[in-house]
């Protein structure tokens, strides 16, 4: 039995906090878990930012509607979930992620929430448990599922390594030389052919 763990951002749709940046014309949104391995710090340090700049969930959420999936993304989950179980284990957030849900097609999505004050300002965050994406794999197993896991940032490494098959999509020339043993594809064909390859 196999359960596909899918990366959401940078893998399926484009990166929230990269059109963010570009909404607000502010640079230094555009730092991801491609460039920084410690979420908490790079959380922590996007929430300073937003307060510096007074911007808060409502802005966000302005660009998040703005975003529609990769090109192929939708085609690639719905061949997918004809030939196997897939979940989206995503570090962002409830009140991300599920307004892009709709252009997916509905998938599963495991993330995270937000603290938002009455003011509409970001607070904090809260991590459904440490190692997200690891624990939610091994907890898969536990169960009796074999997984599969894809992505394409530092963060999404743990699920990759701890699964029966991983691979990196569209990940960044850094992490693929830094992770040769890892196979990595661009192409959605190319990555759906090679999770049936692992069923």
């Amino acid at each position: 039995m196999n359960v596909v763990c899918l990366d959401m951002e940078g893998v399926l749709v484009p990166e929230i906090w990269i059109a963010f940046s570009e909404a607000t014309g502010i640079p230094e949104f555009r730092r991801t878990t491609r460039d920084e391995p410690d979420y908490d710090k790079l959380m922590r340090w996007r929430i300073g930012l937003l307060r510096e700049h007074g911007l808060g969930l409502k802005e966000i959420q302005a660009t998040i509607a703005t975003i529609d999936p990769l090109p192929g993304a939708r085609e690639f989950l719905d061949e997918l979930r004809k030939v196997t179980q897939v979940i989206v284990l995503s570090d962002t957030f409830s009140q991300f992620g599920m307004a892009l849900m709709p252009k997916l097609g509905y998938p599963t999505l495991f993330c995270n929430e937000l603290v938002v004050g009455e003011d509409g300002m970001i607070e904090d965050f809260r991590m459904r448990c440490e190692h997200s994406k690891l624990t939610s794999v091994r907890g898969l197993q536990a169960i009796g599922f074999d997984t599969i896991a894809a992505g394409d940032s530092f963060n999404d490494l743990e699920m990759i390594q701890a699964s029966k098959a991983g691979f990196l999509f569209k990940s960044t020339e850094a992490i693929k030389a830094q992770f040769p043993e890892i196979p990595a594809f661009e192409e959605f064909d190319d990555l759906l052919a090679a999770i049936k390859a692992a069923l």
